[in-house]
């Protein structure tokens, strides 16, 4: 024989059923923080104009940045940067386009830009002014502009200067062009290592002069990544246009002008 025990009280079977479908049943009768809750975790995959299972539309940036990632892509391919005359990359690594004077914090939104109108029409403009002038047609052989011969290398002579007074040591550039063009002056341009693509990488311990002077190839000197003092007479550049040579004075400052430059109280420079 087997005896049957009576179940608990709060576990016998209640008449709820039609309760439990009733609250199944409330969904038009939400609140306010129930409508929230179910908001949060409602499928966006079926909104208008996407399509099933593409998570939605794409907003506006997302569209943007898929844009400049297929133009940077199509302009790999027929863009070459090292031959990109207007491709330029500046001392704090952006890189800027010469051409529109704009400045890009990678080389896939400067790639962008060459796809893009402001560039394109910059180019067309740049090119009927050179077709007008007779400036857009190139030797081949030389890299010159048809029209001009090159005069090859600049000879040049190059002293180590110093003045007995503050100290200061400097270099006495001197530079003959016997064959350039009429009417013109050489200029120089002095350039930090990371401008430069001739040594990679870049060192920063050194700076660049550049003298350049139609139709000679543009000379390049190597110096210290020192200050250059720039009062008075201890930089300036001379022409002799009889003795067709061009001379340039550099003079660096001191250690101790370096380190207390821009101090107040301090003369600056």
């Amino acid at each position: 024989m087997y005896a049957f025990r009576q179940p608990p009280a709060d576990r016998l079977p209640t008449n709820d059923a039609p309760r439990a479908y009733k609250t199944r049943g409330r969904k038009k009768n939400l609140n306010r923080h129930e409508k929230s809750s179910v908001a949060n975790v409602m499928d966006f995959q079926n909104r208008a104009g996407s399509k099933f299972g593409g998570g939605g539309v794409a907003s506006h940036s997302a569209t943007n940045a898929d844009r400049r990632e297929r133009l940077r892509k199509l302009a790999l391919e027929t863009i070459d940067l090292d031959k990109d005359p207007y491709f330029f990359k500046n001392h704090v690594g952006s890189f800027e386009c010469k051409l529109c004077l704009t400045v890009h914090q990678n080389d896939g939104s400067y790639l962008a830009h060459t796809q893009g109108k402001k560039h394109q029409t910059n180019l067309a403009r740049r090119a009927a002014r050179e077709q007008k002038e007779g400036k857009g047609q190139i030797d081949p052989n030389t890299g010159l502009p048809v029209g001009v011969v090159g005069a090859g290398l600049v000879p040049v002579s190059i002293t180590k200067i110093r003045d007995q007074v503050t100290r200061q040591q400097g270099l006495l550039f001197q530079l003959q062009y016997p064959e350039i063009g009429q009417n013109i002056v050489p200029k120089v341009r002095f350039m930090s290592a990371f401008e430069q693509r001739v040594d990679d990488p870049p060192d920063k311990n050194y700076q660049y002069m550049l003298v350049a002077a139609e139709p000679y190839e543009t000379c390049g000197f190597k110096l210290q990544a020192r200050e250059i003092d720039r009062t008075g007479d201890r930089y300036w550049t001379w022409w002799d246009a009889d003795l067709k040579e061009f001379w340039v004075q550099v003079m660096f400052l001191t250690e101790r002008e370096e380190r207390y430059v821009g101090v107040p109280g301090l003369p600056g420079r």
